[in-house]
């Protein structure tokens, strides 16, 4: 199955695996401009666990604005964050991305590319698509597409330990862009980002749990399941103790055949030890 071998490959290159997610200003029509503002960035190195995070009310602190004032200022804000976040491209240009639905223009890479475009009228270092990994579409091809109902991501999370606490929904996330709640827009974006590193080591485990599964997922689900495991090890003993048993048997039968013709006089030592007949006198 492709997706075990991706799994596998990854973890192999797990020291080369970032996990990103975004937020942005909508992704409905209407808003201002042509294409969604990106308000904050997150990328895991998943071998380290260490959180990268790229966010216009964090470039907004450096530049000592406001909250208040951050709306007077989001084409400067956004244009340093994208700035800040392509050169941690550039500089991570042999690892992999890990990413959840990231696939197309209204969201995606490809946004995040367009926007850096927009805001300073350069060409931002490439991801490769051979670099990108779909976290959603591993699941779903692990465990069907099926898996869960929609809306997928936060009904997963239910099923995986729940939903984090900072976690917010597309709309909420609309709302707190609108309240200028920056930083609980962030804390979302990383939230999510760490949900994804969690459901990426239960799919090398085959622990993932979801509301329904294809028939290969519930045969690997069966067979790492305790009784399964159990019953294994019973037929392994068995297995051990018939070789023993027949390996006993067949010493056994070869130690008897060895004293049997050790207590056999060959012919010719019997007539050596024959008694001399006394010729007559």
């Amino acid at each position: 199955m492709r997706v075990n071998e991706e799994i596998k490959f990854l973890t192999k290159n797990i020291n080369s695996l970032l996990v990103i997610h975004y937020s942005c200003q909508n992704l409905n029509d209407n808003i201002e401009g042509l294409s969604p503002r990106i308000t904050s960035i997150a990328v895991l190195h998943v071998g380290s666990s260490t959180m990268h995070s790229f966010s216009i009310h964090l470039i907004a602190e450096i530049k000592k604005i406001s909250r208040d004032e951050i709306d007077g200022h989001y084409d400067e804000l956004e244009a340093v964050m994208l700035e800040d976040f392509y050169k941690f491209v550039q500089e991570h240009q042999d690892h992999y991305w890990l990413h959840w639905n990231m696939t197309n223009i209204n969201f995606g890479f490809e946004t995040l590319e367009h926007r850096y475009r927009v805001l300073t009228q350069k060409v931002p270092p490439k991801v490769e698509d051979s670099k990108k990994y779909n976290l959603s579409s591993l699941v779903s091809e692990m465990y069907g597409k099926d898996y869960v109902d929609h809306p997928k991501m936060p009904n997963l999370m239910e099923l995986n330990g729940g939903k984090s606490r900072d976690f917010l929904t597309g709309a909420e996330e609309v709302e707190a862009f609108e309240r200028k709640e920056y930083i609980k827009l962030h804390k979302s974006t990383m939230s999510k980002v760490y949900f994804f590193k969690s459901v990426f080591h239960k799919l090398q485990t085959k622990k993932l749990i979801t509301a329904r599964s294809n028939w290969p997922a519930k045969l690997n689900r069966a067979l790492e399941s305790l009784p399964a495991k159990v019953l294994a090890l019973i037929a392994v003993l068995y297995s051990v103790g018939q070789l023993g048993y027949t390996a006993y048997v067949a010493l056994g039968k070869t130690t008897e055949v060895t004293q049997q013709e050790s207590n056999v006089i060959p012919p010719e030592t019997n007539k050596q030890i024959q008694p001399t007949a006394k010729s007559g006198g």
